[in-house]
């Protein structure tokens, strides 16, 4: 989508209203009834291709998110959601973890025709909660949690003939407490906080074209600090299903997963198609965020030469034919795979990362650290889904046993 050549003032945590265009964006106003049974009572957030809003369903007398998607876009998760959300078996404790698309309509407004999937409001995202922390720490035991419902929910997903593709703790949302829905839309907004309405103006001053909203709304805050999620609400969902694809129907070569957490082979082979061992290694990438203070690679400010640089320091070196395709090595290594400048950058290993990134600010804020045992699985568990081939899961009892899953 190609935003309009109308310039406005930009709006913090607010979709750009520059796609409130034909083919972009839909206007939607608090108090708006959509499909004669929703009312819009608070924003949710955005993505590119949709804005997603908190509204009460009035027949249900529910909370539920109503995703409205850009004019003429199909989204592809609608497919995929719907396969993974009617398993054969009901019972499949990774089906809880995946949306249910409750309803689906059409409305049409000055930007064209929208489709609106309706589903079950989420809190916040892991991110979110790490975001909104000092820390950025989960308590282990809640860390634990999280880690095994994820691994459980990927597996559920893989065993269905689906990858993930675009995992990272983003996608990963916490569920609302269940008496969520209990609340009034008064009491919510005590609770929470009314909707803030930011005036939309044109860099222009001119007046606002058909289609573009008077107001942006700011995204309502229904989270927490990640240090004070407790054991009860660490219920995950997990999200944005936008990239996925069966590699049984459908050949895709190029992940579009964040730089950090990017599978090597997406860049030494990629050619090849993606399989579910693309999702092994972004799950490996994602459960050390939840368990680290910080991720396994940083990824501020690098390009695809420094995260090689420091996958070799956690993990060793890359394979013959991938070492080989790489020019920009001689400026990192030496043939024989020796740091060029030791000194200047010291190597990191997996355990390095783990001390620093784990253990020291766990104990530095009063919090358990992982004990050796614990810390020797994970170790192991890690290691088999960050290889640089081939990869397995080993769901090990010194790690898992621990969680309650």
């Amino acid at each position: 989508m190609n935003p309009t050549r109308v310039l406005y003032e930009p709006i913090e945590d607010v979709e750009r209203m520059e796609y409130y265009q034909p083919g972009g964006y839909h206007p939607v106003t608090i108090g708006d009834h959509l499909h004669g049974r929703y009312r819009v009572i608070h924003k949710l957030g955005h993505g590119t291709y949709s804005t997603i809003w908190l509204a009460r369903d009035e027949r249900s007398r529910i909370y539920v998110a109503v995703k409205v998607c850009t004019a003429y876009s199909k989204p592809p998760e609608i497919d995929v959601i719907s396969e993974l959300s009617q398993p054969p078996l009901l019972s499949d404790i990774g089906r809880t973890m995946i949306p249910s698309i409750f309803d689906k309509f059409n409305i049409q407004g000055p930007n064209g025709e929208h489709i609106c999937l309706v589903t079950k409001p989420a809190r916040m995202s892991l991110s979110d909660a790490k975001n909104g922390s000092w820390i950025s720490l989960f308590q282990l035991e809640v860390a634990r949690v999280l880690a095994a419902q994820l691994a459980i929910a990927i597996h559920y997903i893989h065993s269905r003939g689906f990858v993930h593709g675009d995992l990272h703790r983003g996608s990963i949302l916490l569920q609302l407490r269940r008496d969520f829905d209990q609340l009034s839309t008064k009491r919510l907004y005590e609770q929470y906080g009314e909707p803030v309405l930011e005036p939309v103006n044109r860099l222009d001053g001119q007046m606002l074209p058909p289609g573009v909203p008077q107001y942006g709304v700011l995204p309502i805050w229904l989270g927490e600090a990640s240090e004070n999620i407790t054991l009860p609400e660490a219920r995950i969902i997990v999200s944005d299903f936008g990239e996925s694809f069966s590699p049984a129907r459908e050949v895709k070569s190029e992940s579009h997963t964040p730089l950090s957490i990017r599978p090597p082979e997406a860049r030494f082979e990629p050619t090849k198609p993606l399989t579910f061992s693309s999702d092994i290694w972004t799950l490996a990438c994602t459960i050390w965020d939840i368990i680290a203070q910080k991720p396994l690679f940083e990824g501020f400010l690098t390009n695809e030469d420094d995260m090689t640089c420091q996958q070799i320091d956690a993990l060793g070196l890359l394979p013959t034919e991938w070492w080989g395709k790489w020019g920009a090595r001689q400026g990192h290594f030496t043939e024989h795979g020796e740091p060029i400048n030791p000194s200047r950058s010291p190597r990191r290993t997996l355990e390095d990362r783990f001390e620093s990134n784990v253990q020291r600010p766990r104990i530095k804020e009063g919090m358990s650290p992982v004990d050796s045992s614990e810390r020797d699985s994970l170790y192991s568990m890690l290691r088999s889904m960050l290889l640089f081939g081939r990869r397995i899961v080993l769901l090990l009892d010194g790690f898992w046993s621990r969680s309650g899953w």
